[in-house]
Parts: C-alpha cells; structure tokens; sequence
C-alpha cells in the first residue's frame, strides 16, 4: 500500500475526529493526535481491525438499553490497564453527559 495514502487517510482521520469531539488535530506538532479538554486521543486508521470481531459479538449480546464495550485484558499485567473499546457515537453521548 502506498505510504502517502496512509499518512493521507490517518490525517483526514485526524480532523474528522478531533471535529466532531471538539478536541483539536495536533498531529506531528505535538505528542498526541487530538488534544481534548479531556483527553489525548492517539488516532488509528486501518483497513482491518482484529478488535472488530469482539465487537460485533459485544454488539450481539447486549441487552437492549445497555452499551456494549469490549475490554481487553493483556496477561500478566494488571486489570487496572486493561482497555475498553466502545463506539465513537456512545463515547459521545457519554461526553455530552459530562460537560
């Protein structure tokens, strides 16, 4: 794949972002992608994501009225690191709630 294409398509990632969170793209000019009021985003664009197939299951299996996340826990590390993944619309209801 082409390496511009990449770097292409992960700054239009960028922007679209840190647009609709209200953060803003920091991009190579600072340490993360989009800084936020209350976050540093690291963005990722890819073609395939592994974590998808989790997901879809967690989307299966959720009761109705429920979000479904998915955590992900690395073995030998402690819970307290382990990592939630949830869809970018219920991240943002969730923000809307917080501000």
């Amino acid at each position: 794949m082409n390496t511009n294409k990449n770097r292409q398509r992960g700054k239009r990632t960028e922007r679209a972002i840190a647009k609709r969170l209200g953060g803003k793209r920091v991009g190579i000019l600072g340490k993360s992608d989009v800084e936020h009021e209350l976050f540093s985003f690291e963005v990722k664009s890819r073609l395939k994501f592994v974590g998808e197939k989790w997901f879809i299951q967690a989307v299966r299996n959720c009761e109705e009225g429920k979000i479904p996340a998915v955590i992900v826990h690395v073995t030998g590390q402690h819970h307290k690191n382990d990592y939630v993944i949830i869809k970018l619309k219920d991240f943002e209801d969730f923000l809307g709630g917080i501000r």
